[in-house]
């Protein structure tokens, strides 16, 4: 459809294969979330990124805690689905009562772990999004 490149740190070019549907990016620019306006000659589309604002930071860090509790109700989930499962073992008399309590400590600790890693994942991104 087009080729984008980083002209500069803070803008991007892109220049459509199909000039005729240059509009139509730059429509779809414009109606996109983004926060963007797109600049267009006629051949080639710029893309001016300007600096973050205290709240434009504000707001991706909200967004990256989001998608930080949507991993974390996601593997969850898992566990949830984990335990089930080796409940249904157990009453089904597939592994006995120690088995069960192993596996369902080792899930708990897996669990665990990975809660600790998204933790640690938002709060470097965390970091990183409010260093000016």
């Amino acid at each position: 459809m087009a080729s984008i490149s980083v002209t500069s740190a803070q803008q991007l070019t892109i220049d459509p294969y199909d000039k005729s549907v240059s509009a139509d990016i730059e429509r779809a620019l414009m109606e996109s979330d983004l926060g963007i306006t797109p600049t267009s000659d006629g051949n080639v589309i710029r893309i001016n990124i300007p600096p973050l604002t205290e709240d434009r930071r504000k707001e991706l860090l909200k967004q990256c805690k989001g998608i930080g509790e949507e991993g974390k109700v996601a593997i969850r989930n898992v566990r949830r689905d984990g335990i089930d499962g080796i409940k249904k073992l157990e009453k089904a008399s597939t592994i006995s009562k120690d088995q069960a309590k192993d596996g369902l400590d080792a899930l708990q600790k897996l669990t665990d772990s990975n809660i600790k890693e998204i933790d640690g994942i938002v709060a470097n991104k965390e970091k990183e999004v409010m260093k000016v």
